[in-house]
């Protein structure tokens, strides 16, 4: 026990306090207050009783009448630091209460009370410290999301705007705040498609007329529980200026493939032209027809290749219905020659018919010009369906040769660059998302990473990867 503890200070206080009426009373009925009485009795002839005449009851009810006091004064000088220290600790308790975390104690003492006075402020400073790095991560936050170009909007299960940042203000209520408000009745300005789409709780891609001009959007909705209460939180991206920057480089591309495609056709036809227009002035005219006949068949070369992409460009968007597997590819088979691998799904397909039929087609046909047998063109149906085409070459590690599509038309006329597009085509714009896939050894190699496939769950089509090549 040390005796600058609690327990020392308080050991020794009862104990002075035990001795110090232990030395009252032996003054009282002993000595000197005895003495004294009667040395005043015999000065002043008085005739005083001495104490010890009255008794021990006496003696003890004037030790306690003399201590009482002093007894008074001592507690309160003993407890008036621990009062000081308990009215800072509640001051403390109520600024942390009120998420001030600035309050700390001064004290010099070195008893337990003084330890707890370290841990108080210690815990103070610790608390300021994660408060101070909270509430720049807050406005960190806050900064980011009230500057970002998507309008965000948060809403509670009443539809009431709980959070919006600026690009939201400034898209539905011209820069005003949406707190509080109903976000159905926001948009009811807006254009009708826009409603529809944000009531459907879907992520939607949509064009709606804004200041004269079109705009694009794309719209992001996530439902979730903030605080044990349902919110939805919508996204608002323009996508204008992103699509646009696309359709410019997708026409680009198409016109390299088309003014490519014109120069292998056209130039073959001038250089025929002026050479049959050479013999004609010679008078060679046996070898005219040939010269015509070749002319005529690059002339239909490109009409086809024409008539392709026209025919392309009319493509439907994609109805997808429920299919039945096995009438399915029966109906697939009377058009082209396949051998079927494994067994069919016993559930449904969910996609387009007749445009992944037309994929199907071209994608085999391409298979069977490829080179290698016939018989060795396959096709299975199960998690993923996928054509696995056998070639007539071989690669680096001898495996079979691949089939390569290209975005351009092929000699023979067979299209493989159109089936590469129409596959492009219907997986991109089915209900769900296309994936991009190269091998090293090239596009779409038989067991590479580059293989033609395609995802038909249930009640869904989701194309899993595609690499038309070029």
């Amino acid at each position: 026990m040390r005796l600058l503890s609690l327990e020392g200070r308080l050991t020794l206080l009862l104990a002075a306090a035990a001795l110090s009426g232990a030395l009252l009373y032996v003054g009282v009925t002993v000595w000197p207050l005895p003495q004294v009485i009667v040395s005043i009795n015999t000065w002043f002839k008085l005739s005083i009783a001495a104490p010890g005449g009255v008794g021990s009851l006496g003696a003890m009810l004037a030790t306690v009448v003399v201590l009482l006091p002093l007894a008074s004064l001592l507690a309160h000088r003993v407890t008036r630091p621990l009062q000081r220290l308990l009215r800072a600790l509640e001051g403390a308790v109520a600024s942390y209460r009120d998420g001030d975390f600035s309050f700390s104690i001064a004290s010099h003492r070195r008893d337990e009370l003084g330890a707890l006075i370290r841990s108080h402020n210690a815990l103070g400073n610790t608390l300021r410290e994660q408060r101070q790095n909270l509430a720049q991560r807050e406005l960190l936050l806050d900064t980011v999301v009230q500057n970002t170009p998507v309008a965000l909007v948060l809403t509670d299960a009443a539809g009431k705007v709980t959070y919006a940042n600026i690009a939201a203000r400034h898209l539905f209520n011209e820069g005003r705040s949406l707190h509080g408000l109903a976000f159905d009745e926001i948009l009811t300005g807006t254009s009708e498609s826009l409603r529809k789409a944000i009531a459907s709780g879907e992520d939607a891609l949509l064009t709606v007329e804004m200041e004269g001009s079109e705009e694009t959007f794309h719209i992001s909705q996530r439902n979730f529980r903030l605080q044990g209460r349902p919110h939805r939180l919508q996204l608002f991206r323009r996508m204008t200026r992103e699509l646009s920057r696309q359709e410019v480089a997708t026409w680009k591309r198409v016109i390299r493939v088309i003014s490519h495609e014109l120069n292998n056709s056209l130039a073959p036809i001038s250089s025929l032209a002026h050479s049959g227009a050479e013999l004609a002035r010679r008078g060679d005219t046996d070898r005219l027809p040939g010269v015509f006949g070749t002319i005529a068949e690059r002339t239909r070369h490109l009409h086809g290749f024409i008539a392709g992409y026209a025919s392309f460009a009319k493509l439907p968007a994609p109805q997808p219905v429920a299919i039945d597997w096995p009438s399915y590819i029966e109906s697939l088979a009377l058009h082209c020659q396949f051998r079927l691998d494994g067994r069919l799904p016993e559930e449904p397909g969910h996609f387009d018919a007749a445009q992944i039929e037309q994929v199907l087609i071209n994608l085999i046909k391409n298979a069977h010009e490829a080179g290698g047998p016939d018989d060795e063109v396959a096709l299975s149906v199960a998690v993923v369906a996928r054509m696995v085409p056998v070639g007539s070459g071989g690669g680096a590690d001898g495996s079979p040769g691949s089939v390569r599509p290209r975005a351009r038309h092929e000699r023979n006329g067979a299209g493989a660059g159109a089936a590469a597009v129409l596959f492009h085509q219907a997986l991109r714009y089915g209900p769900g998302p296309c994936a991009g896939a190269r091998d090293s050894r090239g596009p779409w190699r038989p067991g590479g990473a580059g293989q033609p496939r395609g995802r038909w769950p249930a009640r869904e089509f989701i194309p899993a990867a595609l690499n038309p090549g070029r």
